[in-house]
Formats: structure tokens, C-alpha cells, sequence
């Protein structure tokens, strides 16, 4: 068990009650990201299964994932299908069958575009290559995973499965979404959707992948058109009384600016192993399309 920096006597608990199980603990909270790379450190695997702690497993979920994996030598993680545990018969926001992103990096997925999430009627229900998977049940090669440097620690949580799958496939490898597999995902168990944590680090890592791993002409169109969808972004939610959340999309783009240096390393060392770019982005906006009526992922592509 890793124990990341918590403070709720779970370590005591877990000394007390379970005295055989081993512990690795850590000096801090390192995040999602951090936790996650120190803790697989210490586990040799041929496959990682990341699973989050708010997400049900129905029986043979996970059979469809390895099989998938020992087929296909150059896919380097696949995920199942995920469905919401509140509602059914819908997809589950954080990845659903699958995701993609569009040319200016706004993350969307085979059955939620924005906010509109939809019915699960078997419409996405091919096993199929994506740009990303969710991070919420997420079964990766262990060798590759290390060989990329792991999860991007200085992203804390959010997005970091995106950046690594990027990551992934500009190293020459594949992700599959497998949705044979299906397990059931609360979401929103530690940030609500509208938290100003949330919004600080999904800009701020969001930015940052761009930064990294975006082609030169990609990352120019960004650097054009982002602070302004970002400024209307901010507005939007002053507009609503959230003050703490415009504030977050600031301090996301602060902190960005601040992690330039570190960032121009990065995307050196990355952009010099490259082996392929990515065929799963979207040349368009889902933000125009959204708005024009464009809003389910049938009739977005």
C-alpha cells in the first residue's frame, strides 16, 4: 500500500489491523502523478492497472483489457468503456468510450462533448485506436511506462493521463479504448467538476501538454488563440459569482509562464525521440462545432 502523505490515521489503521501488508510511505502528498510514479517504482509487472478508488467492477472486466494487450504489441494501454454509477444507462464524463482532443487541445470523448454526455445505446461499442484514455481505470504496458518517465509529476492530478498518452503514441505506440470491458465510474470523488482546484490544474496542465508535445505549427495556433478563449473562459465564471474560479484560470496561466524553462527541456527531449505524431487530433474546434449544434461525437466527426 502507498500512502500518500495522508493525515487521516489510515497509516495507524493500516499497522493495526493489517500488520503483514507493506507501506510505502511518503513525506507529502505528490498528487495523482507523483503518487502514482513512486508507487509503481516499487512494483515489477508486466501490465499496470490503475483503478480509482470510486469505480465498481463488474465480473470479467478485465480479461477483454490484457487480452487486448497481448494481441497488439505496439498498444501501450487500452481502457474499458466507462459508464456513470449514478445514472446507468449514460456514459461517465471523465472518459466514456474513449477520448480525443482538437487542434487547441480541449479534451472531448466518444460519448461526452462538454458538458452534454450521452445515452449509452452500444453506438460507441467498437474496439477502436483514441487519442487518450481515462486515468479512472487505465491498463498500461509497466516497461513503457518507465521508459517514458511515468505520469508528468509537476502536473499534481489532471490530465496527466492525456499527456502521457501523447506521449505514448509519439514514441511510435498505439492506445485502444476496449469497450467489451465496461466498469462504472462515480467521478468527482475528490474535486468536484467546479472546484477552483479543478480549473487551476486543468488549464495550467492542459497548457503545458500543448507546450510539450504539440507540433511547432500546433503550438503557434495555441499561443494565438488560447489566452483569449481562456480570458472568456475566466469572464464566464465571474459572470456566474464564481470569483474563485476566475481567479484559478490566472493562476493557471502564471503558473504556466513560470514553468517555461522547465517546459522547453521537456519538450526538447521529447520532440528529439520522436517516432510519429499522432493521427487522433482533431483539426477542428469542438467549441465551434458545439456551438453550432455539433454537440454528440456522432455528429462531431
Amino acid at each position: 500500500m502507498a500512502d500518500n502523505g495522508s493525515t487521516d490515521g489510515s497509516v495507524a489503521l493500516l499497522g493495526r489491523e493489517f500488520p503483514t501488508v507493506t507501506l510505502l510511505r511518503m513525506d507529502r502528498n505528490y498528487g495523482f502523478a507523483g503518487g502514482y510514479d513512486r508507487a509503481l517504482e516499487r512494483i515489477e509487472a508486466d501490465y499496470y492497472i490503475l483503478l480509482n478508488s470510486d469505480v465498481e467492477t463488474p465480473a470479467g472486466w478485465l480479461e477483454p483489457l490484457l487480452e487486448c494487450l497481448d494481441r497488439n504489441p505496439d498498444v501501450a494501454v487500452v481502457s474499458p468503456k466507462l459508464i456513470s454509477c449514478l445514472e446507468r444507462t449514460k456514459f461517465e464524463y471523465a472518459g466514456a468510450s474513449g477520448g480525443f482532443i482538437d487542434f487547441l487541445g480541449y479534451p472531448f470523448c466518444r460519448g461526452r462533448i462538454l458538458r452534454t454526455v450521452e445515452e449509452d445505446a452500444g453506438q460507441y461499442d467498437d474496439e477502436r485506436d483514441v487519442f487518450w484514455v481515462s486515468g479512472a481505470a487505465f491498463c498500461c504496458r509497466a516497461d513503457l511506462f518507465h521508459a517514458l518517465g511515468g505520469f508528468d509529476a509537476d502536473f499534481f492530478a489532471h490530465m496527466e493521463e492525456i499527456d502521457l498518452c501523447w506521449r505514448m503514441q509519439l514514441a511510435g505506440y498505439r492506445v485502444r479504448v476496449v469497450p467489451e470491458s465496461k466498469v462504472y465510474h462515480l467521478g468527482g470523488g475528490t474535486l468536484q467538476t467546479d472546484s477552483p482546484s479543478k480549473v487551476f490544474y486543468n488549464h495550467r496542465n492542459n497548457l503545458a501538454m500543448l507546450f510539450k508535445c504539440a507540433t511547432p505549427w500546433q503550438r503557434t495556433v495555441v499561443a494565438v488563440v488560447r489566452p483569449g478563449l481562456d480570458l472568456l473562459a475566466a469572464l464566464s465564471y465571474l459572470m456566474q459569482g464564481r470569483a474563485d474560479n476566475f481567479r484559478a484560470v490566472f493562476r493557471a496561466w502564471r503558473d504556466f509562464l513560470r514553468w517555461h524553462g522547465t517546459l522547453a527541456r521537456k519538450r526538447r527531449a521529447i520532440r528529439a525521440a520522436i517516432r510519429s505524431e499522432s493521427k487522433h487530433i482533431y483539426a477542428g474546434s469542438i467549441l465551434v462545432r458545439y456551438f453550432l449544434g455539433r454537440q454528440t461525437f456522432g455528429r462531431m466527426m
